[in-house]
């Protein structure tokens, strides 16, 4: 039996994970998201063009590969139709290869109600949400009142659907929200919710699998297969920054819960980061540059969300993040994105450790909100070149090898490539 190989981000999101899915995949027979939801916001580019996909796994672009969105998915049908839409405008057909469990939970206009209605209620604690609906359609899930994709087929539909409306509204009234005000892409909620269900006609064109069952049966064809994350590590439910985090597991265990699969079917697992560290919404960042220095990472960067559009908070590089990073997720091979940004700096930094209250420590605290982290830099050589052009790892300048070695050594994993630009051509695998 073939293994599993997964695919996820090591920071707070935004490593250029897309991208990887995208150059990796001529490797694999199936692509598989395994969690997550229209939150994530996985950016490709080639041919001069920018593709995002928010529910879609990012192999969808090659038709000849199957693309599976698993158990562990929310699917917002009026986003997830755009998507299909967007799509069909470039020429792809995802009915083709396209395949979605009958299990991955659906995400109601009612859901994205209650997400500003929560955030509303949160005040300036507020989690920073992409206001999609993702924590209260999980919140539903686990309290057993959701619905399922598999369910829309169901004679009942139309009254399940109501009813956990109903409780939504009552609970968002209570709350002091007003419900009549909400608005969704500037439309009130039963204008949004007409093209919801319209949206459900979209989702119905595809084959709904019992992933579980179709997933281990790639697996006994000996068919290769990538599981690719959304979000990412330090944003996981249970090992990142809580409550600043994401309602799903982001890491390698959450492929065997999203996915129907056992522990020992993992293989590779492969860690994006970048070689800087940003983060969109509120939540610690203890790198975090409130200077020149981070204006540039920013700007050079082009750090804004790809689902929110929010610029994003930008730092250096987090080793302690970093290694807890692979420590959890059994990380195998580190890919290292968008060193191209820092090519016009004098020096980099890295932060190899923290120091709270006087003590030195690589550990990440349980009190990582509130601690007053001050971040150990080590300052290194910077590279001052451009990379364009740059066709082998071994060419890159010999500041940034140093500076990669330099990951590589206080993280213990080998870095398996780099990403020099956006487009997908620009990956110098290093053997």
């Amino acid at each position: 039996m073939t293994k599993i190989d997964v695919l996820l981000g090591l920071q707070w999101g935004d490593e250029g994970k897309g991208k990887i899915v995208d150059v990796l995949t001529p490797r694999y027979d199936v692509i598989a998201r395994f969690q997550g939801g229209p939150n994530a916001g996985h950016t490709l580019e080639f041919n001069g063009t920018k593709h995002v996909l928010h529910i879609i796994p990012s192999g969808i672009f090659h038709q000849d590969k199957i693309n599976l969105i698993g158990n562990g998915v929310l699917i917002e049908p009026r986003i997830f139709r755009q998507e299909i839409d967007a799509l069909t405008e470039k020429g792809v057909d995802a009915t083709r290869n396209l395949y979605i469990s009958q299990k991955a939970h659906l995400i109601l206009p009612t859901h994205r109600m209650m997400d500003a209605a929560n955030e509303q209620a949160k005040g300036g604690a507020k989690i920073g949400s992409t206001l999609k609906g993702i924590g209260p359609a999980y919140t539903d899930k686990i309290a057993r009142n959701g619905i399922r994709v598999g369910d829309i087929l169901a004679p009942d539909f139309v009254e399940r659907y109501g009813q956990l409306k109903r409780q939504h509204l009552t609970m968002a009234r209570a709350m002091g929200f007003d419900v009549d005000a909400f608005r969704i892409d500037g439309l009130d909620l039963g204008q949004y919710e007409q093209l919801w269900m319209e949206s459900l006609g979209t989702l119905k064109r595809f084959r709904f699998v019992s992933s579980e069952y179709f997933i281990n049966q790639c697996l006994r064809e000996g068919k290769k297969i990538l599981a690719e994350g959304a979000q990412a590590m330090m944003l996981d439910i249970d090992f990142g920054t809580y409550p600043f985090v994401t309602s799903s597991n982001t890491i390698t265990a959450g492929v065997c819960t999203g996915l129907g699969v056992p522990p020992g079917t993992i293989g590779r697992v492969m860690g994006i980061t970048k070689a800087y560290c940003t983060r969109v919404g509120a939540g610690p960042f203890p790198t975090e540059l409130f200077d020149e220095t981070g204006r540039r990472l920013c700007e050079l960067g082009h750090e804004f969300g790809a689902t929110t559009g929010r610029p994003r908070r930008c730092g250096w590089i987090d080793i302690p993040a970093l290694r807890y990073a692979c420590m959890i997720n059994g990380v195998t091979d580190l890919f290292v994105t968008k060193p191209d940004v820092m090519n016009d700096f004098d020096e980099v930094c890295m932060c190899t450790a923290y120091d709270i209250d006087g003590q030195r420590t690589d550990e990440i605290p349980f009190h990582y909100n509130t601690a007053d982290i001050h971040p150990v830099l080590t300052a290194h050589q910077g590279w001052k070149q451009s990379l364009q052009g740059i066709t082998e790892y071994a060419a890159l300048p010999a500041a940034l090898r140093s500076y990669l070695a330099e990951i590589e050594r206080l993280t213990g994993v080998g870095i398996a490539a780099v990403s020099i630009s956006p487009d997908r051509k620009d990956v110098l695998f290093k053997q």
